[in-house]
């Protein structure tokens, strides 16, 4: 069902859907109605808003209604989708004066807002772009609506070279409207029908994941033929021609990208992966990942030190970035892991970013998670 604006649909969820009426949602849902409300009314001059807040706030849900109700042109993303096409676009404009002027200007003669969801820093590469570019966008007259689990004064807080995204965080908060979505209710703990999708390996046990399956594809051609996935061969346990089944091992600890997942996203409506260890582990002694965008950014700048990451966070990022990817597409991730989903990263540098994935896997859980 779509509504004519994000107020109607927040009370509609409230009368009808069993929503918990919550006093942070409601400060964020008038701050979207005004934006949209002056959206419509044509001002040239509209705030955008920046909702903030814990995993579970229903930050997401919020921006979703704004966005379908909108009658003007718009975009909405995850955030790393937006970086991806970013860094894109700005290498085909390179050698032209102001590329990312230029991406700005193309960008805001297509749409009036766009929506971002999960913004989040922790590259200095994207830093360093993103210092300029919302100055620029926000100047072609772009009015942004997005969601992070940070106040703006907190993006990139520890990054290198720092200064270079302060002037993004000036424009966010002169542009923006900085709304908390901070109540103490998690409203997805407040879920209804629950529909597994997370189990606990057995020992000496057949897979769970197997019945699963056999459900899911009912009794459709299956193979155990590795499949392509853009320059990428990756091994898998089945496959069909919708559903894909493979080891955390063959698909999160291979250099596999984001655009890959988006990718799998676009080819099956669901995904099963089995064999995820327990991910935690102790931080080690950070490194310059040579090779790499972010480490080759660093050794130019004359730095020397990263995060200390552990044994499994390389992995671990692409799991992470395999359930934003499945969580936004509402593509059901199945996952069998060798500890219950509490326990599947506790320790770690990449402890808060998981706390996200820890929410988006029990959101997960629910029936009506893959209602398009």
């Amino acid at each position: 069902m779509t509504f004519d604006s994000p107020l109607s649909a927040w009370q509609h969820a409230i009368e009808h859907n069993g929503f918990i009426q919550d006093e942070a949602q409601e400060h964020a849902v008038w701050a979207l109605q005004k934006c949209h409300e002056a959206l419509h009314a044509g001002e040239r001059s509209v705030a955008g808003v920046y909702l903030w807040g814990p995993v579970g706030r229903g930050k997401t849900w919020l921006m979703d209604q704004f966005y379908q109700s909108l009658r003007v042109p718009s975009r909405r993303q995850h955030f790393h989708h937006f970086m991806g096409w970013v860094h894109q676009r700005s290498f085909q404009l390179s050698g032209i004066a102001d590329p990312l002027r230029a991406l700005a200007r193309e960008l805001a003669a297509e749409v009036r807002v766009l929506c971002f969801d999960e913004l989040f820093v922790n590259d200095i590469g994207d830093a360093i772009i993103l210092g300029r570019l919302f100055q620029v966008m926000f100047e072609e007259g772009m009015v942004v609506v997005c969601t992070s689990n940070l106040p703006p004064d907190d993006l990139y807080a520890d990054g290198f070279n720092r200064d270079r995204f302060t002037p993004a965080i000036a424009a966010i908060k002169a542009h923006m409207q900085v709304v908390p979505v901070n109540g103490a209710e998690d409203h997805r703990l407040h879920p209804g029908a629950i529909e597994q999708r997370f189990f606990v390996a057995m020992p000496g046990s057949v897979s769970a994941l197997e019945e699963v399956f056999q459900t899911l594809t009912q009794g459709c051609a299956a193979s155990q033929q590795p499949v392509s996935v853009g320059h990428r061969v990756l091994n898998v346990i089945k496959a069909s021609e919708s559903v894909l089944w493979c080891r955390y091992a063959d698909l999160c600890e291979q250099p596999f990208a984001a655009m890959d997942f988006i990718t799998l996203c676009d080819t099956y409506r669901a995904i099963l992966l089995s064999d995820v260890p327990n991910l935690s582990a102790q931080k080690r002694e950070g490194r310059i990942a040579r090779g790499t965008e972010d480490g080759a950014e660093r050794v130019v700048a004359g730095d020397r030190e990263l995060p200390q990451l552990s044994v499994h966070d390389d992995g671990v990022r692409r799991f992470i970035a395999l359930v934003d990817e499945c969580y936004d597409r509402k593509v059901p991730l199945y996952v069998e892991a060798q500890v219950p989903m509490a326990a599947l990263y506790t320790e770690g540098y990449l402890e808060f970013a998981f706390r996200r994935t820890l929410s988006r896997l029990q959101e997960m859980q629910l029936q009506r998670f893959a209602e398009k």
